[in-house]
């Protein structure tokens, strides 16, 4: 079995010229992960698009799936940046109004930087500490299974645990794939949240 690559940074950026360096080399990164895809990305050209030399990408980046860890952990943080304060606005409001916010939330949340996400998403092997990228799915699996068990007397379903996860995987799958598809305009996408709320809203009080 080949050796599992090292995904995690050789050591931390705590100066200002330092943390520049990679900066640049996280969004140089993730530019070429764009532009060429997973396969033909390679630290000498993306140590090239950074400016930055060989010898200093390797300073702080052991390998080239290090570097890709990096702009998942980057772009998950811009997506909770994007929908956090919205997540928890959508766990105040009245069930189908909840629903309605989250599945828009999903739909923003997959449109920070489509092409970057459509590349995490279906080109990089799940490996290492590749296989964490779904943290943020778990935590809004528990906000919305929290948000069931004080609604529960208005619900048809018993089991809370399951609802939560056909709920947040159903909203997930419809809006990744219309998002990072690229086929639907704002007005279908309108439509789309509508149908969501609907098929969620209709499952938990049928």
């Amino acid at each position: 079995m080949a050796p599992r690559p090292l995904t995690k940074p050789r050591k931390d950026a705590s100066q200002k010229r330092s943390r520049a360096t990679v900066d640049a080399l996280v969004e140089a990164t993730a530019r070429v992960l764009v532009k060429e895809g997973f396969d033909k990305a390679s630290t000498n050209r993306i140590a090239g698009m950074a400016g930055v030399s060989i010898g200093s990408l390797y300073q702080y980046f052991p390998s080239k799936e290090a570097l890709v860890a990096a702009v998942i952990d980057r772009h998950q943080r811009d997506v909770q940046r994007a929908v956090r304060a919205e997540l928890a606005e959508a766990m105040n409001l009245p069930l189908e109004k909840a629903v309605r916010k989250l599945v828009a939330m999903a739909v923003k949340a997959h449109r920070v930087d489509p092409k970057l996400h459509r590349v995490l998403a279906e080109q990089i092997p799940r490996m290492g500490k590749l296989e964490d990228s779904g943290a943020f799915n778990r935590e809004n699996y528990a906000s919305f299974r929290d948000y069931l068990e004080r609604h529960r007397d208005a619900l048809a379903v018993g089991d809370l645990e399951l609802a939560s996860f056909v709920c947040v995987t159903a909203v997930e799958a419809l809006t990744h794939n219309a998002v990072l598809a690229e086929k639907l305009s704002d007005k279908e996408m309108d439509a789309l949240t509508d149908h969501t709320t609907r098929l969620i809203v209709r499952y938990l009080k049928a």
